[in-house]
């Protein structure tokens, strides 16, 4: 058994004993719990999945994860869509699921903070739908699975105190857009930790990096030009971190900066196992959420009590466990 599969089993088995969960919002699209009007009647079901974007690896991965988990079960089909990064294109998107008569839709919303146009159709139409990774700000949904974004920065901050007791010069590579919540609560998790102590010096780039490996690497350039003696850099997500990960090896760097990310990307998960100073991630891994998600959305159409919300657990990545979340062959 690969160790992707081995995790997928533990955390299903976490999630199933009830791990995480509360309340939220004023209503649901169909009631969790309750099975969908619309579900075809020989236990078959058609699921669709509206993607904000799917040019990150992180939501391309998802997307995958949310399809090999529907072959799995054998039953389901999935009509999977991508706005291209386009709010209104994803509500055209969620539109024409809905006109093709899914039984319900997952929502994999990105950087998108609200989709108010999409959870309404899909409220009119009477299907459910599972939020996975974003939970948006406003608008009814019937379940959301997702990781603690804050307790994932608080992590890696603890690890880079641990890792520099003399403290020095940490560095901040965001993802973008300023008002994005998911990488405002992993920097302010990590700020949380490191503003506490007077021995760290935080600096926070001025640029996005676009939550690619290309913007890393460019804003990573330009914090090494001006900040030289940076020991460590923390990325809002692994892939903004790999692309830095570069940037510190043209600059001869990679012994004097460590790198702490999040995610856990399959290549950041190498670069840590192989002893890098690439040192630590949080794991949010979009396998897991993806899979999860169907397994949610399934759940809710045969008509099965779910959690309203469920917190993925995130567990700290280093050099010492990280073989237990490393799949090569894994869809992230």
């Amino acid at each position: 058994m690969n160790a992707k599969r081995l995790r997928g089993i533990l955390f299903t088995g976490l999630l199933a004993a009830g791990l995480t969960a509360c309340s939220s919002g004023s209503g649901d699209p169909a009631p969790a719990g309750s099975a969908s009007a619309s579900a075809s009647g020989d236990g078959s079901y058609t699921i669709g999945v509206a993607n904000f974007m799917l040019s990150g690896p992180y939501f391309s991965g998802m997307d995958k994860a949310i399809a090999a988990q529907a072959k799995k079960k054998g039953n389901v089909e999935i009509i999977s869509t991508d706005a291209n990064g386009d709010a209104a294109k994803l509500a055209s998107n969620v539109e024409d699921l809905l006109s093709k008569n899914v039984d319900a839709v997952i929502i994999s919303g990105g950087p998108l903070e609200s989709a108010p146009a999409a959870l309404n159709a899909i409220k009119a139409a009477g299907k459910p739908v599972v939020l996975v990774d974003r939970k948006f700000q406003t608008g009814e949904y019937t379940s959301w699975i997702g990781p603690d974004n804050e307790a994932i920065g608080k992590q890696d901050g603890e690890f880079l105190a641990e890792k520099l007791p003399d403290g020095g010069k940490v560095a901040i590579i965001k993802g973008g857009p300023a008002d994005n919540s998911i990488g405002l609560a992993r920097t302010n998790g990590v700020k949380s930790v490191l503003s506490a102590k007077p021995s760290f010096t935080l600096v926070e780039a001025p640029d996005f990096g676009n939550w690619g490996s290309d913007g890393g690497l460019s804003v990573m350039e330009s914090l090494l030009a001006s900040n030289a003696d940076l020991k460590a850099v923390f990325c809002e997500n692994d892939a903004m971190c790999l692309g830095a990960q570069r940037a510190i090896a043209d600059a001869k760097k990679t012994k004097q900066i460590i790198i702490a990310g999040v995610d856990g990307q399959a290549e950041a998960l190498k670069a840590i196992l192989d002893g890098t100073n690439y040192a630590v991630t949080g794991l949010n891994d979009a396998d897991i959420i993806g899979s999860q998600g169907l397994d949610r959305a399934v759940d809710i159409l045969k008509g099965t009590k779910v959690e309203k919300d469920t917190v993925v657990p995130s567990p700290r990545v280093t050099k010492e466990n990280a073989s237990q979340y490393y799949d090569p062959n894994g869809a992230f």
